[in-house]
């Protein structure tokens, strides 16, 4: 399933973010992709505010990965940095996956095949002075789409 969301500022992409987040649940992936300063932070941001998550959220570029508690653990991974996926299984990837977390991988282009086929896939490309954000998930995600397209408007 695919869909697609018009995003007019960094408040409608956060707003995204949040409806998501609010529907996320205990193993939910989400790969974000985009180039730089299309919105991925800010969509991790709001997916952070909506797992209840009081922590400042920050990109992991140089960390890889951060951990946030909310109403469920997040593990917020930015793979910018990883130039050869062994550095993924050096740090346990894996074992994130096979939690009960919501995951978030920005870049996760850079590391697609060491992602799990159950995912929900957010693109954003620049869009005008807006953002394009397009949504592409299994079976498992098609109710959680149409349910974020509804919160967070067209």
């Amino acid at each position: 399933m695919e869909t697609v969301f018009y995003s007019a500022s960094e408040n409608d992409t956060f707003a995204f973010g949040k409806a998501l987040g609010e529907l996320a649940g205990p193993g939910t992936f989400i790969a974000l992709n985009g180039d730089l300063g299309t919105g991925k932070t800010v969509i991790a941001k709001g997916i952070a505010e909506g797992l209840g998550v009081s922590d400042r959220v920050t990109s992991p570029t140089f960390n890889i990965v951060k951990q946030y508690d909310g109403r469920c653990r997040l593990y917020h991974f930015d793979v910018y940095r990883i130039s050869d996926p062994d550095e993924m299984h050096e740090i346990g990837f894996s074992d994130y996956l096979a939690g009960d977390a919501v995951v978030i991988a920005e870049w996760a282009d850079m590391i697609s095949d060491l992602l799990p086929g159950e995912r929900l896939t957010v693109g954003l490309e620049y869009d005008g002075d807006g953002r394009k954000i397009t949504l592409k998930g299994t079976e498992k995600y098609s109710g959680l789409i149409d349910e974020i397209i509804r919160r967070a408007g067209r």
